[in-house]
């Protein structure tokens, strides 16, 4: 079982930068595919970028392509987002999401174990 706390979402302003931490906890966080999903106020929960196990980047979402960059560190258990020339397009609820070994990591319906999300807000 792996249970995911996220952390470092605010308020910045356009342009700025933001780190956001995803800590895991669970015997076998470092098997497990790690990606970035946000939600924007009345829309649907869109993909943001994705990490297989072994660090291979599976992807990023066009719309932050160049300008967000995920990352992991499985000695820490965590997996990161850092956001940078951040528009206001990009509020939004980030979440961080799990995936089990054996999955391809590609598909939402792949990723079983969320964390709560957190606020990131881009004041224009």
């Amino acid at each position: 079982q792996v249970q995911l706390v996220e952390s470092g979402g605010g308020l910045v302003q356009a342009g700025g930068s933001l780190r956001l931490s995803c800590a895991a906890s669970g015997r076998s966080f470092n098997r497990y595919a790690m990606a970035w999903f946000r939600q924007a106020p009345g829309k649907k929960r869109e993909f943001v970028a994705a990490m297989r196990w072994n660090g291979i980047i599976t992807g990023y979402a066009d719309s932050v392509k160049g300008r967000f960059t995920i990352s992991r560190d499985n000695a820490k258990n965590t997996v990161y987002l850092q956001m940078n020339s951040l528009k206001a397009e990009d509020t939004a609820v980030y979440y961080c999401a799990a995936a089990p070994p054996g999955t391809s990591a590609i598909r939402e319906d792949e990723y079983t174990h969320w964390g709560q999300g957190t606020q990131v807000t881009v004041s224009s």
